[in-house]
């Protein structure tokens, strides 16, 4: 879990995934991922009875605030190398991933024999009439750009095996979803219903989902450059094809108004000049990002890590 100034609702709600696995006996571990919290939000206690039901509780402190994406790709990382297991289950510690959803994943993905990461599937949200609005036009602008419909968050249940592989995907660091996809593992999707934050306020303001959303795009560059390309290649098509019917119109008919075709034809020019100049930006993009060394989670993570503790009663 990634925490940044939400420990109050971490406590709550690492209580109710405690009561919620007390029946399935599961050797269960806890690693909060501190996103550089403020020192006056940092307040987190567990009861004997919580601690108990875990082998370990850890927190990894970072250097800097990062955002819960990197937040997420970094403890994703330290856990791969400190705290080998065979089931991780990720999820925001606000309360939106709900406790109760927990032993649905985790029965699902044994149910594939831990084959497939399993998504918690979103078939309703609890946000404003104005955020569900900018949302469904962020997944119809995410679905022309990349080919992926957006249907899923951060919580999820992915194999080991899978982490190792995730852990070198350099694009985990921009978002974890996203990176799965990208990387081609293999997944399946639960539906589940967004639950409300336990304490305190949303942090993420317009700009930040906006960010987000961005971020998810983001690991697609070479899919969307590809698509914008294709796109102008087909823009220039069209306007040379207006062009042409300007000129055949302004040469074989006497229906053209007197310079309207010097006009017209002067505009859609231009126009056709600022497309090729932008397919050839976007050609030269993407084959320069294919030779750019990233940031790879596995090598690079310690470099954020500032220390890390074990949580007592």
């Amino acid at each position: 879990m990634p925490v940044y100034d939400d420990w109050e609702s971490a406590e709550k709600l690492v209580a109710d995934i405690a009561r919620e696995l007390s029946i399935r006996g599961d050797r269960l571990g806890l690693v909060l991922v501190n996103d550089h919290s403020r020192p006056e939000f940092k307040h987190f206690r567990l009861e004997a009875a919580v601690r108990a039901r875990f082998t370990e509780v850890i927190i990894v402190n970072l250097r800097r605030n990062l955002g819960h994406q990197r937040a997420i790709a970094i403890g994703l990382a330290w856990m791969h190398e400190h705290l080998p297991c065979k089931t991780v289950v990720v999820m925001d510690a606000d309360g939106e991933d709900k406790a109760e959803d927990v032993p649905r994943l985790l029965s699902t993905f044994a149910e594939s024999g831990g084959a497939n990461v399993v998504f918690a599937e979103r078939s309703r949200r609890a946000e404003s009439l104005q955020f569900r609005v900018f949302y469904h036009l962020y997944r119809l602008l995410h679905r022309v750009l990349t080919g992926i419909s957006v249907r899923v968050g951060n919580f999820s249940v992915i194999s080991f095996e899978h982490l190792s592989t995730l852990v070198a995907v350099s694009e985990l660091w921009n978002h974890y979803a996203a990176a799965v996809f990208k990387s081609r593992l293999p997944y399946k999707m639960l539906r589940t219903t967004r639950g409300r934050r336990i304490a305190g306020q949303p942090r993420m303001n317009f700009v930040s989902l906006v960010t987000h959303g961005l971020s998810a795009i983001s690991v697609f560059g070479e899919t969307v450059g590809v698509r914008l390309m294709l796109g102008a290649a087909l823009a220039s098509l069209a306007l040379i094809g207006v062009l042409v019917a300007v000129v055949v119109v302004r040469l074989t008919t006497t229906l053209a108004i007197p310079g309207w075709a010097t006009y017209t034809g002067g505009l859609l020019i231009v126009a056709l000049l600022n497309v090729i100049t932008l397919a050839i930006a976007l050609t030269l993009l993407v084959l320069a990002s294919r030779n750019n060394m990233s940031f790879v989670p596995m090598r690079d993570y310690s470099w954020f890590v500032k220390d890390w503790e074990r949580v007592k009663e």
